[in-house]
């Protein structure tokens, strides 16, 4: 009885926490291909018109969610788009809460599950296939900016892609920069802790030449203005050239609590060091770690996991004396700030 009136007392406070705010609209859709061999579940967050009653989405026995109003008609008006990558084994509700966020500060806001590395779907041939994520990312682009009679309309010189985790490096691909396996490959025996090296072997993109190729190509897409990366893993397979090369604006954040798993100065500050000065921003938050960047956890939330899967209570520990919420406000802060700031560059 006093978990369920805990996770009631937790889904109030969402709801009433943005009662007095703007309304935010959402859709959930699959995107087809033409081969029908990827399709993409997509959602999208954007500002809305209307006086229903919000629902929450992303919300589950373990997770937070937050309050919107499905299908609601769209605020008139251009706005800004960001698009959310998630990490290896997650999905588009891991980062709902930057999603209502930006929502609330005027951005259309939309995420996709990445087939094969996301939550519930492991598919072994569609993780392999790690080229296609930024490719993911281009089509809901093309899907949102097709769509402003349901969305709004979006400002084509706004366009950011904000990813956690694997996520992040999906960002950074679709902005530039440019993986070579085979430097990660020679990387990985150095630092065989790296929770980066475990997961490409999982996946096991460069098993073959053209899959080598693919995953070594130009992936950018020329509509992204603006990109941030959270927490970030595979940065050591980015080359130096087209980092160094990279013009479009870039957020690095940081977990700065120690880990064996993920440690910013091999992957986060490894990765600022060899961005551009002019363009690029480094933040590292001491108290974050790999997981704030995810929803907020219910009470009773670890002790789920654990029993689900040992050892993945590790989800709802931060690193400090602030609360996940705080910490996240913090980080919507830094976003919204440097989106806006690169927009008037």
């Amino acid at each position: 009885m006093k978990k369920a009136l805990g996770t009631l007392l937790l889904i109030c406070l969402s709801t009433s926490a943005h009662a007095g705010e703007n309304p935010i609209g959402f859709h959930s859709t699959t995107l087809p291909d033409a081969h029908n061999d990827r399709p993409l579940q997509m959602v999208v967050w954007y500002p809305a018109t209307t006086t229903a009653t919000p629902e929450l989405v992303g919300d589950n026995p373990a997770f937070v969610g937050v309050p919107v109003v499905n299908d609601a008609p769209p605020v008139a008006g251009e706005h800004p788009l960001v698009v959310l990558s998630h990490g290896y084994r997650g999905n588009w509700s891991n980062q709902a809460w930057l999603a209502s966020a930006l929502a609330h500060q005027g951005y259309i806001v939309a995420a996709v599950n990445h087939p094969g590395s996301t939550t519930h779907d492991r598919s072994p041939q569609a993780a392999a296939q790690l080229w296609q994520r930024p490719v993911d990312i281009s089509r809901v682009i093309d899907a949102v900016t097709a769509r402003p009679g349901q969305f709004g309309a979006v400002s084509n010189h706004r366009i950011a892609v904000v990813g956690h985790s694997l996520g992040g490096w999906t960002a950074l691909e679709i902005a530039g920069a440019r993986f070579d396996s085979e430097r990660f490959a020679k990387d990985c025996p150095t630092h065989p802790k790296l929770s980066s090296c475990s997961v490409y072997q999982q996946m096991n993109p460069a098993s073959r030449p053209d899959s080598k190729t693919r995953l070594s190509a130009d992936l950018r897409d020329k509509r992204v203005t603006a990109i941030v990366s959270m927490d970030l893993g595979l940065s050591r397979g980015l080359t130096d050239a087209s980092l160094t090369a990279l013009s479009v604006p870039t957020l690095v954040i940081a977990a700065g609590v120690p880990s064996e798993a993920l440690p910013a100065e091999l992957e986060s500050a490894y990765l600022a060091k060899r961005l551009p000065a002019a363009s690029s921003t480094y933040v590292e938050i001491n108290d974050a770690s790999h997981f704030t960047f995810l929803s907020l956890c219910k009470p009773g939330a670890v002790a789920m996991l654990e029993e689900d899967a040992p050892g993945d209570g590790i989800i709802c520990e931060d690193g400090g004396a602030r609360s996940r919420e705080v910490i996240q406000q913090q980080v919507v802060a830094l976003i919204d700030g440097f989106l806006n700031r690169s927009a008037q560059n």
